[in-house]
């Protein structure tokens, strides 16, 4: 039998970030460190960070022109040698459809922001149908008023008035096919919404206690030290996004309900809050939320702030919060 050698690709990227009068160097950089293990979740490989001191971004291709044409030009010099090329450039904030449009149009490569390579991480993940049903709303949420940059192939047959093309008709067409399926999406949810709150009727008056947390800081490894389980656990974002409920007993002998939620992170898309508000729901009804945080974080102060307001924003105000801070062992080794 003759041996095949098969070789797993995965995609080089550069990433890019700014310094501006909101966020400071030091905070870019940690911001980009994240933005790196987004893209090492995600598959890519990130070979290079790019920053550019501005006072705000650019309307039209969010860093200056002469920044793109350096980031171009690297690009340019590792196309040289195939095994180095950079496929994609990952920005770490949210583009406009135009910014879209014009980086691509410099740096002839694929172009991602933050917001994309989340989605893209989520429905890697998404395992179960309800998952994967909350992912493909938030994802046509977000491509909907992007359509017009998939056609720019055919902006030269549009031209003015009484010259409306084809390309004009069919992102009509399109449109119309997004919002069937938008509306599609969002009656399964609500049929699923329904089923889980049937679930939760049934299991009576039992304690219940939800694990919240920033995302990788350890929230489904608490859950199986509490209740004996062996879950999937792994050092990777977003590793849970289907809500896992198990029992366990409290001291007293009192049984309870323990249900691990999908992580939070910084500027979390708000097509996923919105997509994934069955899942988060769990918090409206939990009697209390451990809040588990990674105590060797060097940014932990910051992901407790984004957590916080996630639950102020979700959880009911008089819902009790206890901290359980994590990873100790990274901290104090010895």
């Amino acid at each position: 039998m003759t041996n095949i050698k098969t070789e797993i690709y995965e995609e080089k990227a550069v990433l890019i970030g700014l310094i501006t009068q909101n966020q400071s160097e030091d905070r870019a950089k940690e911001y980009l460190e994240e933005l790196a293990f987004l893209a090492e979740t995600a598959g890519a490989i990130p070979v290079k960070k790019f920053f550019q001191r501005v006072p705000f971004p650019n309307s039209r291709t969010f860093i200056g022109q002469g920044k793109l044409e350096e980031i171009a030009q690297y690009i340019k010099l590792q196309e040289e040698d195939e095994d180095n090329a950079i496929g994609m450039a990952i920005f770490d904030d949210e583009l406009s459809p135009l910014q879209l449009k014009n980086i691509e149009n410099i740096l002839k490569i694929k172009v991602l922001d933050r917001t994309t390579l989340i989605l893209d991480i989520f429905a890697k993940r998404a395992q179960t149908a309800h998952a994967k049903t909350q992912v493909e709303l938030a994802q046509y949420q977000y491509l909907l008023p992007r359509l017009t940059r998939m056609w720019t192939h055919l902006e030269r047959q549009r031209g003015g008035i009484g010259m409306r093309g084809p390309g004009e008709t069919q992102i009509e067409t399109d449109r119309r096919i997004i919002l069937d399926k938008i509306s599609r999406l969002k009656d399964e949810l609500k049929h699923i919404d329904k089923q889980k709150q049937v679930q939760r009727k049934n299991r009576g008056k039992m304690v219940r206690v939800a694990l919240v947390g920033y995302t990788n800081a350890g929230k489904s490894s608490l859950l199986n030290r509490l209740t004996d389980d062996n879950i999937y656990v792994q050092n990777q974002l977003f590793a849970t996004l289907d809500p896992t409920t198990r029992a366990f007993y409290l001291p007293n002998g009192t049984k309870a309900l323990l249900t691990d939620t999908v992580g939070f992170i910084r500027d979390l898309p708000s097509q996923l809050i919105t997509a994934f508000k069955a899942t988060l729901d769990e918090l409206q009804y939990a009697d209390l939320l451990l809040h588990v945080i990674d105590a060797s974080d060097p940014n932990r102060e910051e992901h407790i702030e984004v957590v916080e307001k996630l639950i102020a924003k979700l959880a009911k105000p008089e819902t009790p919060v206890l901290r359980c801070y994590n990873k100790a062992d990274l901290v104090y080794p010895e």
